[in-house]
């Protein structure tokens, strides 16, 4: 931190995080020395065949330009050791030395080739030498096509655009300079990032929405790295750091007492009933993903009950519309949910961006509808997911201020229109008017179906939704207390679905931009050593819980800051302001046993002090 700067353009990479790369190539290159080193000793009297001589001085030259690169990269290895990672102050002659390492490169491309063209002439002398020469060039190849790839990673499209940031330490992070600077390549950085989003979407369609999602997706991750000169390496090890940081932060401090209370007979009643419901329709939610999960939580037995229904043929005994393997879907959302065919009012499996596969069924246990909507499960979801701008709804609920995700939003209306102008909740109750409606969904799923909850309840004013894992920061303020009295939402443990925002997001960068100003360590010294991606789900899952894992149930908690005012504090609320949430739910190593105990709910159990209000989830 910062990027180099290289022929006059940054890279996505620091002077700092050579280290490894270049310990690893000094090893194979002092090997790969004494190894032709050991053959041309050894078989130099051997040398006496036609092209010897042309053969031995090669041998030479090689072996001169490799000591001159192994001293070169040891150079580079030793400088990139110095320094701090806000500090590259010891580390400023790295661009001569990695100017002379490139410029080696040359030699050495013509040197392979030499020896590639010495190879195709098929010179008769001892097998041995041949064979040393054929592995010498072998390596050299390798070697300079892994440089080359390397080359194409670390390279910054907007590098050519962006100036060096100064290396005056931790300041320049929020220098007036930078940030008109940053502000003027947006343009650029937007345009960047889409053409990266469409490569690695480039399955996935070219209609209006996909389009839309590919901008907004674009503006979302430009914006989040614009104002920031971080490297891949930084972000892991501030990371790291950060999770160190929290551990010792937790571990030298003494638990705080938890708040207990002990829900009476009806407070009792209900959590009971919820827990019941939510056992129950948490198989609708998982049958609306279909077959793949099926098949996940039955590996053994999945692909035999479900492939005869595969190849079954029943598209007169209900509405399918949409998607491959329609069958096979919904062979596994029968064994899903023990419903029958004819309890089905319609299952689509359409899935395209704002637009996810849903299915309603006649419940006729709990005398409901239900409407279960799909989480995540293809990139047209992911891109749903990532359109994370602030959206104005449109309600007739008698709300002001009624903004909720965009993406999640527009999927929303997507099953709500089909739901209402294809008829198909009128086709569901005029077969059972007295049922009542109830809506779930897991992950995007629970988002979609909370929303679409909301715009059904002028129409349906008993309407009841089941939210598992949703997503956080669906919902601004004044719709999370109009929706807490009919969504409830079930949160597992950590679960970093519930708990991963744009607020949080924001949070984390300028929390690792402050670890890593404060560290006086080399990037390869880093203290700890864990995964990258566990940092992540630890950050996220910051506030300080007590050991046990635990199911949460809560009254609508999918409420965060409204991603236009990102620093809002959440409401100050007690736990009666919840609903349903007075007890604690432990779920035990046994399989299928649940025990209850008194005090706070799951991950509400007690925040530290150290930890911003807005993180204790």
């Amino acid at each position: 931190m910062p990027g180099m700067v290289l022929f006059g353009r940054r890279w996505a990479i620091a002077s700092d995080d050579l280290v490894f790369p270049g310990f690893f190539e000094l090893s194979l290159r002092v090997v790969w020395w004494i190894g032709i080193l050991t053959l041309y000793l050894m078989h130099r009297g051997k040398l006496d065949c036609a092209g010897g001589t042309l053969l031995s001085s090669y041998l030479i030259v090689l072996l001169v330009l490799l000591a001159v690169i192994i001293c070169t990269v040891s150079a580079i290895v030793c400088v990139s050791m110095k320094g701090t990672i806000c500090n590259p102050g010891p580390r400023k002659s790295m661009s001569k030395l990695l100017y002379l390492r490139l410029a080696l490169f040359l030699p050495e491309m013509v040197w392979a080739s030499l020896g590639s063209a010495w190879i195709a002439d098929d010179v008769q002398c001892d097998r041995t030498v041949v064979n040393g020469v054929i592995a010498t060039v072998i390596i050299s190849w390798i070697i300079i096509i892994s440089t080359v790839v390397t080359i194409i990673i670390v390279f910054d499209p907007l590098g050519g655009k962006m100036a060096p940031y100064p290396s005056s330490g931790p300041n320049h992070l929020d220098s007036h300079e930078s940030s008109q600077l940053l502000n003027g390549l947006k343009t650029a950085a937007t345009s960047v990032w889409e053409t990266r989003i469409k490569f690695l979407c480039c399955c996935v369609g070219k209609d209006d929405h996909t389009r839309v999602a590919f901008s907004s997706t674009a503006e979302l991750f430009s914006t989040y790295f614009s104002d920031t000169d971080l490297v891949p390496s930084d972000i892991a090890a501030g990371l790291t750091l950060l999770h160190q940081q929290q551990d010792s932060i937790r571990n030298s401090q003494e638990p705080e007492g938890v708040i207990g209370h002990s829900p009476g007979p009806p407070q009792e009643a209900d959590l009971d009933a919820e827990l019941a419901n939510c056992h129950h329709y948490m198989q609708f939610a998982a049958a609306a993903y279909g077959w793949p999960l099926y098949i996940y939580r039955n590996p053994f037995t999945g692909l035999c009950k479900i492939g005869g229904d595969c190849c079954r043929s029943r598209t007169t005994e209900y509405d399918l519309v949409g998607g491959d393997q329609l069958h096979c879907h919904f062979g596994s959302i029968l064994h899903t949910t023990g419903l029958q065919y004819r309890d089905f009012i319609h299952i689509s499996f359409h899935d395209k961006v704002y637009e996810l596969p849903f299915l309603v069924a006649l419940d006729h246990r709990k005398e409901s509808v239900v409407v279960a909507v799909r989480g995540t499960m293809s990139l047209q979801d992911i891109l749903t997911d990532l359109s994370a701008e602030n959206e104005t709804l449109n309600l007739e609920c008698g709300v002001q201020d009624c903004s909720a995700h965009k993406g999640i939003s527009q999927a929303a209306r997507y099953v709500y229109q089909r739901l209402v102008n294809d008829g198909i909740l009128s086709q569901a109750f005029s077969i059972a008017p007295e049922y009542r409606l109830v809506v779930v969904g897991h992950s995007l799923g629970a988002g979609a179906a909370a929303l679409l909850a909301i715009m059904l309840r002028s129409a349906y004013p008993q309407v009841r939704c089941y939210a598992f894992s949703p997503p956080r920061g669906l919902l601004s303020k004044s719709l999370y207390e109009y929706s807490k009295n009919f969504i409830v939402s079930l949160v597992l443990g950590k679960d970093v679905i519930p708990r991963l925002s744009v607020t949080n997001l924001e949070d984390l960068k300028k929390r690792i931009l402050r670890v890593i100003a404060h560290c006086n360590k080399p990037k390869d010294h880093p203290p700890g050593g864990r995964r990258c991606f566990r940092e992540v789900l630890a950050f996220c899952c910051s506030v300080q819980c007590q050991v046990v894992t635990r199911i949460t149930i809560q009254q609508n908690t999918h409420w965060s800051q409204d991603v236009d005012r990102p620093y809002a504090p959440r409401p100050d609320e007690g736990l009666g302001q919840r609903g349903v949430g007075q007890g604690r739910l432990r779920l035990l190593p046994s399989p299928r046993r649940l025990e209850r105990g008194h005090g706070v709910t799951g991950a509400h159990a007690k925040c530290s002090r150290t930890t911003d209000r807005h993180f204790c989830c």
